[in-house]
């Protein structure tokens, strides 16, 4: 929640440690309003995936302020699949209206487990054990990640 601290100015573009870049990074630069992922696995919830974020100076104050009035508060609620840890608390505040990065920009953001590896469940998983051609980030949620696989 760090991120969302008001003496850090400027827009952020943050991505997780075990985020993978695979290609040019040029359209995800460009992009310049809240964006946020859908969860790979259950998209159609409206729930966010927070591995990749564009986050707007303007958006992170009243995060911040709504975090810090009880953080312990804030970490017993969000343990749920419904609300799961850092995702869970900003859902509240951009489900439904930040853009996301699978409808800005298809096919450039994908999920290892989704699109890359060799499906292992047929109902959310599509990969061949490929890259997607026009991927230039590669999401890594739980297991495996990329050190594990050699990446």
């Amino acid at each position: 929640m760090e991120l969302f601290r008001p003496d850090i100015g400027g827009d952020l573009l943050f991505m997780d440690l075990d985020t993978s870049i695979v290609g040019t990074l040029e359209d995800i630069a460009a992009v310049d309003r809240l964006t946020v992922l859908s969860d790979f696995y259950w998209p159609t919830t409206g729930r966010i995936q927070s591995s990749l974020m564009f986050i707007p100076e303007n958006e992170r104050l009243a995060i911040w302020d709504a975090w810090i009035a009880d953080p312990s508060r804030h970490m017993r609620e969000c343990v749920t699949r419904e609300k799961w840890g850092d995702q869970g608390f900003l859902g509240q505040f951009w489900q439904g209206r930040a853009q996301r990065w699978q409808d800005a920009l298809p096919s450039q953001v994908v999920s290892y487990k989704c699109h890359v590896r060799k499906k292992t469940r047929s109902d959310k998983e599509f990969g061949d054990g490929t890259l997607p051609e026009n991927a230039r980030v590669v999401i890594f949620h739980g297991k495996p990640r990329p050190w594990e696989i050699g990446w």
